[in-house]
């Protein structure tokens, strides 16, 4: 596809896709049957988890030059992946040699996968959400041309002391319960000493047990 072509589609969706990308719900219902939404929970009776969280560039946004300020505010980016995803760390690259401050979640257990299906009707990695756009596989044109749409600057100018959150799984996992202490080993039980030997016995000092 033509790379102008691409930059105009992409700022069409970038900006039909509103300030925020909606987060996702999973809804353990009364019956403790699991769902996924991207609305909150009706049934009070259900509890709401959010999958994924804040986007990196909402919560550092202060902290940021102002040229990112506004897209990461508008257009945070948030990058799916899994281990052995060599396309993965592709667009990981692209993403930290560029300069864009970027959310990493991970793909790995059952429920992560749940996850990403109702997020993007499939289970293809990578994929990422620029804002509210969607990109399914990695594309450098493609995923270029969508930073250029979003207003991400061309070359990094994040601060020397910026490090990117370090990745976090799709749905958060819940805290394992404290494991009790091991009982302390009983002490050995104690031999009871051998009876005195026989009279006329054999002993160390008097082999032959003889007899005077």
């Amino acid at each position: 596809m033509n790379p102008l072509r691409i930059a105009t589609l992409a700022a069409g969706a970038l900006l039909c896709a509103g300030l925020q990308a909606q987060p996702v719900y999973k809804i353990v219902g009364p019956d403790g049957k699991v769902t996924f939404s991207d609305r909150a929970p009706e049934n009070a009776k259900a509890t709401p988890i959010t999958v994924g969280g804040a986007p990196a560039g909402a919560a550092n946004n202060t902290a940021l030059p102002p040229s990112l300020r506004k897209p990461t505010g508008q257009f945070p980016v948030t990058l799916y992946t899994s281990a052995d995803c060599a396309p993965c760390n592709s667009a990981r690259n692209l993403l930290i040699n560029r300069g864009v401050p970027f959310t990493e979640r991970t793909v790995a257990s059952n429920a992560d996968i749940d996850a990403l299906k109702r997020l993007n009707g499939d289970a293809s990695l990578p994929f990422g959400t620029i804002g509210g756009q969607q990109l399914k596989g990695f594309s450098d044109t493609e995923w270029t041309s969508y930073l250029d749409a979003a207003g991400y600057p061309r070359q990094s100018q994040l601060p020397a002391s910026y490090h990117h959150p370090a990745a976090t799984p799709l749905v958060a996992q819940p805290a394992a319960a404290p494991q009790a202490p091991a009982a302390a080993a009983a002490p050995p039980a104690r031999r009871a000493p051998p009876p005195p030997p026989e009279p006329g016995s054999p002993t160390p000092a008097n082999p032959t047990g003889i007899q005077f």
